[in-house]
C-alpha cells in the first residue's frame, strides 16, 4: 500500500510557470505553436508515426515526412540533403563518427603502401565557447580536441587559423573537421561564419556549423555561409517538443558517406541507427515549420535584434548591469553581469535565491535559481511591451533593496 501511495506523485506533475513571461534561452524559441500543441496530442501515443512506416522513416509519405525531410528541410537549411535527428548533439556525433571512420580507412590504406605510417590521433578544431555536447560527441567518436583561445568578445577567423596550426604542429596532420558554434550559447556572439568557413576550406578541412541557437530563430543558410555540415535543435529553436534536431550536409559524396546504408538492412542508415526521431517530436517539428520559416525571414529577425538591443539599453542606463560579448548585440541570447543583484544577495534573507523569488512573484521565469552575480537570458518572441515589463521588474527589484 505504501509503495502505491508513493507512486501517486508521478501521476501528474504540473508546471507552475506556464503562464509566466519566459526568458530562458533554452525555451524561448522552443515554445510550441498552437499547431504543434495539436500535433502533440494527436501523435503523442508511443511510436505513432511508425504505423505508417515501411522501414525507412524519411520515406513516409503520409504524414508527409518524405516531403519535409527531402525537400522542405534541405531548402530551409541551404543543404543538398538533410535528416531529422534526435538532437543537435546526435547530429554532431554522426558527422564526427563518419569522418573519423573515413580518416581511419584512409590511414589504413596509406599504411599498406608506405612505411611512413603515423599513429597520431585524429582530432577536431572547435571554438573556445563550444558546447559541452560538441566535446562529448568528439570524445565518443574517438577524436582529440583542439580549441581556439578564449577571445575578449567574439571568435575571429585568425583564432581558428592559430588553432589549426597548433593542431598540425601537435599531431603532424590536419584536423578532420572544424566546428563553429553559431552563436555561442553563453554570450550570443555571432562570429563571421563565412570567413571562418573559407579559412577552413583553404586548409581543405570540412566545417560544421552548430546552429542550436540559430537554426529556427534567424536566417541561416549553409550554402551562403559555405559550410559543409549544419545542425540545429528543434526543441531549443524550432518550436518542437524534444528531443529532436536537424542535420544538413552539402556535397553528394559527403551525403552518401554520412547517410550510408547498413550492410545488414539495405534501407537503414548506419549513423541514424536505422531511425531517429519519430512520434510527437518530429510531428511537432513539422507542425511548427511554416511559422518557423516565417519568423526566420530577415525583417522579422531584425525586429528581434532591435528588441534585444532595447532591453540591453534599458538595463545599461541603470549603471547596474554589464553586457558580456558583442555590443551592440546581434542575438537574443544575452549574458549580463549584475553587481547590484549580487550586492543584494549578500544581505537578503534568502541569499542568492532572492532574485528567483522576486522574479517568480512577478511571474517571470528563466533565470536559474541561485544566480545573481551574472546570468543568461533571452528576449526571443517577446513583444516590446513585455520586454519593458521585464526591464521594469529588474529595476524595481534594485529599488526595493535600495541599490538604485
Amino acid at each position: 500500500m505504501a509503495a502505491n501511495n508513493n507512486l501517486q506523485m508521478f501521476q501528474y506533475i504540473k508546471r507552475d510557470t506556464r503562464d509566466f513571461i519566459n526568458i530562458d534561452p533554452l525555451q524561448t524559441a522552443g515554445l510550441l505553436t498552437e499547431a504543434a500543441r495539436d500535433a502533440l496530442i494527436e501523435w503523442g501515443d508511443g511510436y505513432s508515426v511508425c504505423d505508417y512506416c515501411n522501414g525507412a522513416l524519411d520515406q513516409v509519405k503520409k504524414p508527409p515526412i518524405q516531403e519535409f525531410v527531402h525537400k522542405a528541410l534541405p531548402e530551409f537549411l541551404g543543404t543538398d540533403a538533410a535528416r531529422v535527428m534526435n538532437g543537435a548533439r546526435e547530429s554532431k556525433f554522426a558527422v564526427m563518427h563518419t569522418l573519423a571512420g573515413a580518416a581511419k580507412n584512409k590511414t589504413s590504406n596509406a599504411a599498406s603502401n608506405s612505411a611512413n605510417k603515423t599513429d597520431a590521433a585524429d582530432y577536431v578544431v572547435m571554438d573556445a565557447w563550444a558546447h559541452y555536447s560538441s566535446k562529448v560527441a568528439a570524445e565518443r567518436a574517438g577524436l582529440e580536441i583542439v580549441q581556439t583561445e578564449k577571445p575578449e568578445k567574439e571568435i575571429m577567423p585568425e583564432d581558428f587559423q592559430n588553432a589549426i596550426e597548433t593542431g598540425i604542429e601537435k599531431y603532424g596532420k590536419k584536423p578532420i573537421l572544424t566546428l563553429l558554434t553559431y552563436p555561442d550559447g553563453n554570450y550570443g556572439n555571432l562570429a563571421d561564419a563565412k570567413k571562418i568557413a573559407a579559412l577552413s576550406h583553404e586548409y581543405e578541412i570540412p566545417i560544421l556549423l552548430n546552429g542550436a541557437y540559430s537554426v529556427g530563430r534567424m536566417p541561416v543558410n549553409a550554402k551562403e555561409f559555405g559550410v559543409d555540415y549544419i545542425v540545429g535543435s528543434g526543441h531549443k529553436s524550432m518550436s518542437a517538443c524534444g528531443p529532436v534536431g536537424v542535420l544538413g550536409v552539402n556535397g553528394e559524396e559527403a551525403a552518401e558517406q554520412l547517410f550510408r546504408k547498413s550492410a545488414y538492412n539495405k534501407v537503414k542508415e548506419v549513423e541514424l541507427l536505422g531511425c531517429t526521431s519519430r512520434g510527437a517530436p518530429i510531428m511537432t517539428l513539422m507542425a511548427s515549420f511554416p511559422e518557423v520559416v516565417e519568423r526566420t525571414k530577415p525583417d522579422v529577425w531584425e525586429k528581434e535584434v532591435e528588441h534585444a538591443r532595447h532591453f540591453v539599453s534599458r538595463l545599461e542606463e541603470t549603471g547596474k548591469f554589464k553586457l558580456f560579448g558583442q555590443n551592440p548585440h546581434n542575438h537574443d541570447v544575452m549574458f549580463f553581469e549584475a553587481p547590484g543583484f549580487f550586492n543584494i544577495s549578500e544581505r537578503a534573507k534568502r541569499g542568492r535565491y532572492f532574485l528567483y523569488d522576486e522574479l517568480k512573484e512577478r511571474k517571470i521565469h528563466g533565470i536559474k535559481p541561485g544566480l545573481t552575480k551574472n546570468f543568461k537570458m533571452s528576449t526571443y518572441g517577446l513583444s516590446i511591451e513585455t520586454i519593458d515589463t521585464v526591464a521594469d521588474s529588474f529595476i524595481d527589484i534594485l529599488k526595493k533593496y535600495d541599490e538604485i
